[in-house]
């Protein structure tokens, strides 16, 4: 019996100790592509003049006059640090958490945000990541037990990629810049649509704005599997933005709600945040 008992204690050592090792590779492999990500930060970065936006739609030069000074250094990678409430549940029965996360954005190369959710028993712990070719979502339990794991896959690419183009449009305006990548398009007075491409991949977000040039709301179609029948799909997302502040020459919203089947009778915000910072990380940062 006693031989039984030490056998069992030996086993749970392996497991848990096997688990420490795989949790610990996830947070090596985040650290990692933190840091790639972070040097595609220009070391040198020209600075905003209005006539790179002179033949851009009308609704997208007030966008990005309300939201870059002139003369502000052109970062597009920023740090950002945010609180709130994520939803693991439905619109009927939305099961809040509250959580934090830090997160690396820079597209169109990639992000890394990292979540803190949950109390208790409930404490959930993870990362959405995508950049250098990959794309994950790991997450945690109490830190030791995996409770969701996935990527690895076209289909999960692409819906990362929406997510953080769009994403971009709040927080990097930079980044949307008119490029090789980058081309903007007129919808009307109010509305402009942006289209980023990077690596076969290719996602436009419209963009609402007031008549001071103040982003409201974000619209996009994304490649999602958020749905009842789990199959991925576009389907509308969206996002409202407020609370206006500004970071070194940035003016950006700092309050975000967003969610599935935006504008439908489906629609409810699971992702409700409070920026609380945002640093445009310099090259030598990230060393």
């Amino acid at each position: 019996m006693k031989s039984v008992v030490l056998a069992l204690l030996a086993l749970a050592l392996v497991v848990i100790f096997a688990l420490i090792a795989w949790r610990s590779a996830d947070q090596r492999a985040n650290r990692q592509l933190w840091a790639s990500l972070a040097s595609h930060q220009p070391s040198a970065p020209a600075r905003f003049d209005l006539s790179s936006i002179a033949d851009l739609p009308d609704a997208a030069q007030r966008y990005f006059r309300f939201a870059i000074s002139p003369g502000t250094r052109l970062y597009t990678v920023a740090e950002i640090s945010m609180q709130g409430e994520f939803s693991l549940g439905n619109k009927d029965d939305p099961k809040y958490l509250p959580m934090r996360a830090e997160q690396l954005l820079a597209s169109p190369h990639g992000f890394v945000w990292n979540l803190r959710a949950g109390e208790g028993v409930m404490k959930i712990s993870g990362s959405d990541v995508a950049g250098d070719g990959s794309s994950w979502s790991r997450f945690w339990l109490l830190g030791i037990a995996p409770v969701a794991r996935a990527g690895g896959s076209p289909d999960h690419a692409r819906a990362a990629f929406g997510r953080y183009v769009a994403e971009a449009v709040f927080w990097t305006p930079a980044a949307l810049l008119p490029s090789d990548h980058v081309r903007w398009e007129a919808i009307d007075d109010s509305t402009a649509r942006v289209i980023v491409t990077h690596l076969g991949l290719q996602q436009a977000v419209d963009v609402f704005v007031d008549v001071d040039g103040r982003l409201n709301k974000v619209v996009f179609q994304r490649w999602s599997d958020a749905n009842q029948q789990k199959v991925f799909q576009l389907q509308p997302f969206g996002g409202f933005l407020s609370e206006y502040k500004t970071f070194e020459g940035f003016r950006l919203p700092t309050r975000v709600e967003a969610g599935n089947f935006f504008d439908t009778d489906d629609y409810f915000p699971f992702f409700k945040v409070t920026v609380t910072s945002i640093r445009f990380v310099a090259p030598s940062d990230s060393e």
